[in-house]
């Protein structure tokens, strides 16, 4: 929790906010949390966060556009691929978050100096 005078934040909400996040694209970046060296498929991450297909889908394309995931490609044996998926380097995101927030303090400091 993160005490801001008159309102606490839970540190998720700071990244659901940071990162322009979903509730979806959230409950698919904390299966990647939980699963940080670990490379998936779109359907193991839909079967275990209880999202259809297509909205896991749409969260890691989005995440990888951000940055956020690393995507890799998996050749069959039969031919064909499929794509998996993993969470960048958790120093990296908190940078990335770090920065956002950064600008945010920015922003206030320039609104209260307008003030």
């Amino acid at each position: 929790m993160i005490d801001f005078s008159c309102k606490e934040f839970k540190i998720e909400d700071v990244i659901k906010c940071a990162l322009n996040l979903t509730r979806a694209d959230m409950k698919v970046l904390e299966y990647f949390f939980k699963e940080p060296d670990s490379w998936s498929k779109t359907e193991q991450i839909a079967d275990l966060t209880e999202l259809d297909l297509s909205t896991v889908q749409r969260s890691v394309k989005k995440l990888h556009e951000n940055g956020i995931l690393a995507k890799s490609q998996n050749n069959l044996d039969g031919g064909g691929y499929s794509f998996i998926y993993r969470i960048i380097n958790k120093t990296k995101l908190k940078e990335l978050i770090m920065g956002i927030v950064s600008k945010w303090v920015k922003k206030v400091e320039q609104e209260l100096e307008d003030w």
